[in-house]
C-alpha cells in the first residue's frame, strides 16, 4: 500500500469528512459515492465484453476467409 495509512490517519480523515459535510448529508454523500462506483464497474465490465466481442468477430471473419 503506497500511503501506509494507519487507524489514526483514517480516523482523522473521517472526522474531517464529518466536519465538512455534516452528519445530515453524510448518507447522501455515501450513496452518491456508491452509485458512482457501481456505474464505473458496469462501464468497465462493458468495455471488457466489447473487447471480447470484437476479438470473437475478428476470429470468425478470419475463419470465414480461410474457408473461402
Amino acid at each position: 500500500m503506497p500511503f501506509h495509512m494507519g487507524p489514526m490517519e483514517i480516523g482523522l480523515i473521517l472526522v474531517i469528512v464529518l466536519i465538512v459535510f455534516g452528519v445530515g448529508r453524510l448518507p447522501q454523500v455515501g450513496g452518491a459515492i456508491g452509485k458512482s462506483i457501481r456505474e464505473f464497474r458496469k462501464a468497465r465490465a462493458g468495455e471488457e465484453t466489447e473487447d471480447k466481442d470484437k476479438d470473437v468477430a475478428k476470429s470468425s471473419e478470419t475463419e470465414a476467409k480461410d474457408k473461402s
